[in-house]
């Protein structure tokens, strides 16, 4: 039987203990955590994290891809310590790590060219090969398998760990089975923390996605998990690499051959989507699914790159990496995820990668993380007629930043940008005082207001612009040559009263301009919505 007891930490984080029962003796674990540098590794700290290994007990430590979690992979029993503290299903296979190319053929049979063409090229590094296993190699550390997962990391605190260690460890990645996996000793901490003998802090891993799984007892030889090792760098060394077809299917019945295939996998504690299609639509989309999101008041989270993050407007925005480079966003993948369970969101939208290089890792890892919910971008974003509101006046100060304001203030089906802006802006300059009074008398305010001037760039197919006088829209439509949706708001909420200008006037004009602004964005808010159910 076997008890665990948590408790929140000096740091206010979770820990605990964990507490066996054989025979009636109760036997109570803490985690030991010790930091190591890369570069100055301490020996006495391997010395010790060898010789739990040795005795059959669990070590976390780092490799270059994510944290693992190691133990004897020749050890039958610390197989079923290492299922157990992860909650993980008996028959997903470990994958056995080495430090010494020369301890392969003890624990494989049948090592082709092409696996050893791998191996020069690829080792040490995140290359895992499929072999057929040897006697020397337990079932229970392949998942009841004929065959055996093998490879060489390349962080030297891992490769220090496993000479120490007797030179087979078995290491999944070191979190609860099913969460996203941890790229830093923080990570480990906060999932097995009481559960396991000892964690190795070496900081932050280099990749952020687990190693390349390829099956080299097929031919041609078949790559059942993507990883920073590409398939088009594998064939440049061997030739011909098959794709294993479920890599970004559903999960199957079968049992997996590799490590992650079968079960859902890195998965943040929030309901997580992918939104798939073109960028643009993608960005739409995610805006619009977070914005009816949080009016039904769920906590939402998004998923942006450095070129969209700067465009989404609602919920918890979180920038994942550039699309320039996409290891950046391998490696903050699993980061961003853990993030969410910290600012405990309710559902999170993640726009979807190019499968190039690393994406496709990235891609695979996103969609297991998902359950394989996918929402098409385009069928989300088609719907909406017009992303963006522009209000446009004479000098941006009153009128235009008031109705602007009364509209983000109206009950709206679909989200807008909405923005006011002048025909006559010499510089910036803050709201009229008088225009911000009226505001703030209606709980309201124009706080933080800047006058910006009307340019093209407020002219394009998504968006609406409504000036406030006759004489603005024709300006606009004599001047520019892409004019498209330009109104007056009188014209396009059908009601005919002008709007007058306050300008220099007393208070209480200002108050009549905002009774007839009040009149016609609550016009307005109704066409907008009624449009947005068509």
């Amino acid at each position: 039987m076997v008890l665990y007891i948590f408790y929140k930490n000096k740091r206010n984080k979770t820990s605990g203990f964990f507490f066996r029962y054989n025979n009636g003796i109760i036997n109570v674990m803490e985690t030991i955590i010790r930091k190591v540098d890369k570069n100055q590794i301490e020996k006495e700290v391997i010395e010790q994290a060898g010789r739990i290994i040795r005795e059959g007990g669990l070590v976390a430590f780092p490799t270059e891809t994510v944290y693992g979690l190691g133990a004897n992979a020749l050890d039958e029993e610390a197989a079923k310590k290492t299922y157990e503290a992860k909650g993980r299903p008996s028959d997903n296979p470990l994958i056995i790590h080495i430090a010494d190319f020369g301890d392969l053929n003890r624990i494989v049979q049948n090592i082709s060219k092409k696996a050893m063409d791998l191996a020069e090229a690829f080792w040490p590094g995140p290359l895992t090969m499929i072999f057929e296993k040897s006697d020397l190699v337990p079932y229970g550390t392949t998942g009841g398998l004929d065959t055996v997962a093998v490879r060489m990391p390349d962080d030297s605190i891992a490769r220090e760990l496993i000479l120490e260690g007797g030179g087979y460890i078995s290491a999944p990645s070191a979190n609860t089975s099913g969460r996203p996996s941890p790229t830093t000793a923080k990570h480990v901490e906060e999932d097995m923390s009481g559960r396991i003998d000892m964690i190795l802090d070496g900081g932050s891993v280099d990749i952020g996605v687990e190693s390349t799984i390829v099956d080299m007892t097929t031919e041609p030889p078949m790559i059942l998990r993507p990883g920073a090792v590409t398939k088009k760098m594998v064939e440049e060394v061997i030739g011909e690499v098959q794709i294993d077809k479920t890599l970004l299917g559903e999960e199957t019945d079968e049992a997996p051959k590799a490590p992650g295939m079968k079960y859902r996998h890195y998965a943040p504690k929030a309901q997580l989507k992918i939104v798939q299609g073109t960028l643009k639509d993608e960005v739409n989309a995610i805006k619009q699914l977070a914005y009816e999101k949080t009016k039904k008041g769920k906590k939402v989270g998004v998923i942006a790159s450095t070129e969209t993050v700067s465009r989404y407007t609602t919920g918890l925005i979180k920038t994942i990496g550039t699309r320039e480079n996409q290891s950046s966003i391998a490696k903050n993948l699993y980061k961003v995820l853990r993030e969410f369970d910290d600012e405990n969101v309710d559902c999170i939208y993640s726009e979807s990668f190019s499968v190039d290089g690393i994406g496709s890792a990235i891609m695979n890892r996103l969609e297991k993380a998902a359950g394989h919910q996918i929402i098409d971008a385009h069928e989300i974003a088609s719907k909406q007629k017009f992303r963006r509101v522009v209000f446009v006046s004479k000098s941006d100060n009153s009128r235009g930043p008031m109705a602007a304001e009364l509209l983000r203030n109206q009950d709206l089906i679909q989200e807008y940008e909405i923005e006011s802006r002048g025909m006559i802006v010499l510089f910036p300059e803050p709201a009229n005082q008088k225009a911000e009074a009226i505001m703030k008398s209606h709980q309201m305010t124009l706080e933080g207001h800047e006058t910006v001037a009307f340019s093209e760039d407020d002219l394009d197919e998504d968006t609406l612009v409504l000036t406030l006088e006759e004489n603005q829209k024709w300006k606009i439509v004599t001047d520019y040559e892409y004019v498209k949706h330009v109104y007056t708001l009188s014209e396009y909420v059908e009601i005919d009263k002008e709007i007058p200008s306050a300008y220099g006037q007393p208070l209480v004009e200002y108050g009549k301009s905002f009774e007839i602004l009040k009149e016609m964005i609550k016009k307005l808010a109704e066409k907008l919505n009624e449009e947005a159910k068509k």
